[in-house]
């Protein structure tokens, strides 16, 4: 039952909040649903060309509820009251929702994840590019369970491909692209044990060299000890390879030598390339992870929809067309972006500007493509206990507090909660009062239900949203192994080809460039 004082709360809010004066009209939300029907009538006409290009963009621990606050940032950031925004992705004709569990976990972690959407198989949390005979950590377990993803396929199919991370490019989500690891951790030699080098396994960076690439991560390619060109006193930035390898150097060696390889590590450098003579780009702005978007430093490092205009410009040049796979985190230091990142440590504010800016590299690649040869998917690996609530009025900053106080120990508490995190605080055996904090705060922490050092991800199903060639294949309900599937059959790649060329007869979509985005990690061309 809801308190007296709660009913005061609400009607006072619905008596003084501001109501836009065209919402008080019944005219604005017949037009507005009338226009919605007619835009849904004209989806009976199916879009079935084949996808020249293909573009990913993965928010690592995106949510529902992450997608509606950061809708609501969006609009907030612009002067407005925020729930009536539309995000770009919210203006995708078509929308599924994807089952996230690993094949051992109830709750799934990055890796596994990564393994289904890319690979097209769900496999065990902490794995990467293997099959769920691998177990983690099991060097042993590897060889024979391996599995490709479709940037692979994209690969052998003549097709040019990317990864934009605003993780390290080793990290769990960009590495099931083109990395088989028994162990998500295994970023450089450093980290894995004596047991399974010995037994021949390779480290996840060492993988990554037939790759154009753009993010963060630079120390897990020079020798250990080695300075870093950007942090020079900063011990923890330093080279950590124990095999004395310069990955970049190797990198270089690999690439046709008729072809222009370029290697950049500041946004100066990148900026001043032309994509026209640009064959493969490997970008490394920073010795582990991306800055969060609201702490980037302009002058080092470019934004996620610089890199993702770059990579485009560059992928594009193929004829046979790319496929870009753009990550974006939201929470603790997690694959997939600084999204997963934020949300780890309980910033939410900095969670949540990454997710805006995720947006608005959705939209720089709408713009620079077409839905007639170009699918567009946009998901995420799994959600974060993250939610809000409280019965805030209207136009309620995303950031601020509830209109009420706690019913139970009298204090007032922020719209944003975790379920779990180190927001959870208590001072003089109370909870804290956050009145007497700085909420608004980039680096604040939002209070959480149960201590624990990093918030955990959450386990319900995540949203696809899809638009261009058989993006009317994700519907309903899914397992997250099917959404691969359904772009490599748009795109005439993989093993599901019969139906390409009727088809490819029947249709002849405009040259365009095949994309797969990943979030802050600008790619030329994969391998």
């Amino acid at each position: 039952m809801i308190s007296p004082f709660l009913v005061l709360a609400i009607g006072t809010c619905l008596t003084n909040c501001l109501v836009p004066e065209k919402e008080k009209d019944p005219k604005y939300w017949r037009e507005q649903a009338q226009q919605t029907l007619k835009n849904a009538l004209r989806l009976q006409t199916l879009n079935t060309n084949v996808a020249k290009n293909v573009i990913m963009f993965l928010g690592d621990g995106m949510g529902v509820s992450t997608v509606t606050a950061a809708r609501i940032l969006k609009g907030q950031l612009h002067h407005n009251p925020g729930e009536e925004t539309r995000l770009e992705m919210d203006k995708f004709p078509y929308v599924a929702l994807s089952k996230t569990y690993n094949t051992n976990a109830q709750v799934p972690d990055s890796a596994g994840t990564a393994t289904a959407y890319l690979c097209g198989v769900k496999a065990n949390e902490g794995t990467v590019g293997v099959s769920a005979a691998t177990q983690r950590s099991q060097c042993n377990t590897t060889q024979g369970n391996e599995v490709t993803s479709i940037l692979r396929w994209a690969k052998d199919a003549g097709k040019s491909v990317g990864i934009v991370t605003t993780t390290r490019v080793n990290h769990a989500t960009p590495s099931a692209s083109y990395a088989h690891s028994a162990d998500r951790d295994w970023y450089s030699d450093n980290e894995m044990p004596p047991e399974a080098l010995s037994q021949g396994c390779k480290d996840i960076a060492y993988q990554l060299m037939h790759n154009v690439i753009m993010g963060g991560g630079r120390k897990y390619m020079f020798p250990k000890n080695r300075t870093d060109v950007e942090y020079e006193l900063d011990e923890k930035a330093r080279g950590t390879r124990l095999d004395g390898l310069n990955l970049i150097d190797i990198w270089k060696s690999f690439k046709p030598k008729h072809k222009h390889s370029h290697y950049v590590w500041n946004r100066t450098d990148l900026l001043a390339l032309d994509p026209h003579t640009v064959d493969y780009l490997l970008g490394l702005f920073e010795p582990g992870d991306m800055q969060y978007e609201l702490n980037r430093n302009n002058v080092t490092d470019p934004s996620l929809s610089e890199m993702v205009e770059m990579a485009i410009k560059i992928l594009n040049k193929n004829p046979k067309g790319f496929f870009l796979l753009v990550e974006e985190g939201f929470a603790l230091v997690s694959q997939g972006g600084r999204i997963d990142h934020g949300h780890h440590e309980g910033k939410a504010k900095q969670a949540l500007h990454e997710a805006v800016e995720m947006d608005q590299a959705i939209g720089q690649a709408g713009a620079m493509t077409s839905v007639e040869d170009t699918l567009t998917v946009v998901t995420a690996d799994h959600s974060h206990v993250f939610t809000f609530g409280g019965y805030t009025p209207r136009g309620n900053s995303i950031f601020g507090l509830a209109p009420m106080v706690s019913d139970t120990d009298k204090k007032p508490f922020t719209a944003i909660l975790y379920g779990n995190g180190p927001g959870y605080k208590v001072v003089g055996g109370e909870r804290e009062n956050v009145s007497m904090v700085d909420y608004a705060h980039n680096n604040y922490q939002a209070q959480s239900a149960v201590p624990l050092r990093h918030e955990t991800h959450g386990g319900e199903d995540v949203a696809v949203f899809a638009k261009g060639p058989m993006a009317h294949l994700l519907h309903g309900v899914h397992e997250q192994n099917y959404i691969p599937h359904v772009m490599a059959y748009a795109a005439c790649i993989g093993a599901n080809r019969d139906h390409c060329a009727s088809a490819s007869s029947s249709s002849s979509p405009a040259p365009g460039p095949l994309l797969l985005l990943l979030a802050l990690l600008p790619l030329g061309s994969l391998f």
